[in-house]
């Protein structure tokens, strides 16, 4: 909400909506239409305010002729507002004060119709992460590359998350690298969408065949054991664990 704030108090009125746009649409219900229909008829008002009378017939047309379908009348008194040499004499606009002042109560409006509408539900506040969530799902990801190596050495090398973990061969690095095995993703189940207000209310992973057991065991050991020490990599370092776990820490 904040960025959406920021962009409405500095009228920045295409990029509003262009935000506003990627969570709703001007016809999904009665709320959404609402909201734009506020942000349009702010935009219309400023240009009237400022004399601007070519604007304000652009905006007229382009932005707010299309809620005339839904209300006829309030799009006649909109349009005779281009007669007055003050808006501010039409009764209803009596008391518009200044852009600035405008613009504030207008946000006010905005957040209850937000806060109101269904498509808006679970989206304005960031769920709730653990701490250092993303280096779990790192060294989760590492150890299962690990557990699909051919040749899993103990004191593994990684130096890199820019391409998958593969253990050189004991041979030597001369030897042909074995290619990395990518298990196949289970389709994922599309989210079911919201239901639209009615006129009343304003990832199985399947795992190589070298390694048939592999996943099992990632899934079973996903955070690290108590007796497994850590292993520290780094771009100029070697993890080296104090015993032979099967799993490791990577602090990247």
């Amino acid at each position: 909400m904040k960025y959406f704030e920021e962009k409405i108090q500095a009228g920045e009125w295409d990029e509003v909506e262009k935000y506003l746009s990627g969570f709703t649409k001007v016809d999904d219900n009665r709320y959404s239409m609402k909201i734009f229909f506020e942000i349009r008829k702010q935009k219309y008002l400023e240009a009237l305010d400022r004399q601007d009378k070519p604007k304000a017939v652009e905006i007229l047309v382009n932005d707010l002729r299309v809620f005339s379908t839904f209300n006829e009348e309030l799009f006649k008194e909109i349009t005779q507002l281009l007669t007055l040499g003050n808006f501010r004499e039409n009764e209803q606009l009596s008391k518009y004060g200044d852009t600035k002042t405008a613009r504030s109560i207008m946000l006010i409006e905005l957040k209850k119709l937000i806060e109101a509408n269904p498509l808006f539900r679970d989206k304005l506040v960031f769920p709730a992460l653990k701490a250092s969530r993303l280096r779990t799902l790192i060294n989760q990801s590492l150890n299962w590359q690990h557990q699909l190596c051919k040749n899993p050495r103990v004191n593994p090398d990684i130096k890199t998350l820019f391409t998958d973990h593969t253990c050189t061969p004991p041979n030597g690095p001369h030897t042909s690298t074995p290619t990395p095995v990518t298990p196949p993703v289970a389709a994922v189940a599309k989210p079911t969408a919201y239901p639209s207000l009615g006129s009343h209310a304003p990832f199985s992973v399947g795992a190589a065949a070298a390694n048939s057991n592999a996943l099992a065991g990632w899934m079973a050991n996903s955070s690290v054991s108590s007796s497994v020490q850590a292993a520290v990599v780094n771009a100029s370092s070697m993890p080296i664990p104090q015993n032979q776990g099967k799993n490791f820490t990577w602090i990247i």
